[in-house]
């Protein structure tokens, strides 16, 4: 462990919703040779770039933000497009919240550009601009705000968002970061981390604990709507066995204020 905490780069990931036969949110299986949470069930998401923190999006976009909050919230957007192929976006002459996102079929024409984007061979930037697109962050709602723990090698300052996922659209894994797709119901992923048939790191497990507390994109959507999101960076400490911990601040609502150390990011390099 090094003695100089690593730096934090800020993150963005966001839960596209659906009602389906029962609430789900779409999780992405991560890639066995990626460098961070390898083999993890996440949502869409990953690291800002320099291109995410341009000005030109202020006009390329629904929804009043700056600095930061719209750095990240275009991050997001970004990231579930390279790793789900979702598109949350508007045709410029439907801009404006409530309007309709973009179906399917309009979303097919850049679907060979994923990948290029991710590898920042292609501008997602010249994407949106030169076919006339809006991204809708209107439609994201803050539902998180975690930093990743002093003594972890990578750090990340992560924002959280839940979105509902556009009508039709369907999502597809990468291949390349992303090795399956799937939708799930909140409260039946932490049973299945619970027993051990997939890994969920720290954070995600928390989120989708308060995620799981609604029944409905609508419920949901009200209740972050409403929430006061509480910064966590999570602390190291015993419990009375003298095992090693985190802990949380319990203002933050989540479902439990501890995890044992050698759980929390389990397998995470």
């Amino acid at each position: 462990m090094s003695e100089t905490p690593a730096q934090t780069r800020l993150a963005a990931t966001v839960m596209l919703l659906r009602d389906a036969t029962s609430f789900e949110v779409l999780m992405v299986k991560r890639h066995y040779q990626i460098d961070f949470a390898s083999g993890a069930l996440v949502f869409p998401g990953g690291k800002a770039n320099d291109e995410d923190a341009r000005d030109d999006w202020k006009l390329l976009s629904d929804g009043e933000f700056d600095g930061d909050a719209l750095t990240a919230r275009i991050a997001a957007v970004r990231e579930a497009f390279e790793e789900s192929g979702i598109l949350l976006a508007r045709r410029k002459t439907s801009r404006g919240p409530g309007n309709p996102l973009l179906v399917a079929d309009e979303v097919v024409p850049f679907e060979h550009l994923r990948g290029p984007i991710d590898r920042r061979e292609e501008s997602f930037l010249s994407m949106v601009r030169d076919n006339d697109l809006i991204l809708a962050l209107d439609l994201l709602i803050h539902a998180g705000h975690w930093i990743t723990p002093v003594m972890m090698p990578k750090r990340f300052d992560t924002h959280f968002y839940i979105a509902p996922t556009p009508v039709e659209q369907i999502a597809t894994h990468d291949g390349r970061e992303t090795t399956d797709t799937t939708w799930i119901n909140p409260n039946y992923a932490l049973e299945q981390a619970e027993a051990g048939e997939a890994k969920i790191i720290f954070p995600t497990r928390m989120v989708l604990g308060q995620l799981g507390e609604a029944s409905s994109v609508k419920e949901a959507q009200l209740k972050f709507e409403q929430m006061t999101i509480v910064t966590v960076e999570p602390e190291l400490s015993k419990d009375e066995d003298g095992n090693p911990v985190l802990r949380i601040p319990a203002e933050a609502g989540y479902m439990t204020n501890t995890e044992r150390l050698d759980q929390a990011y389990k397998g995470v390099k």
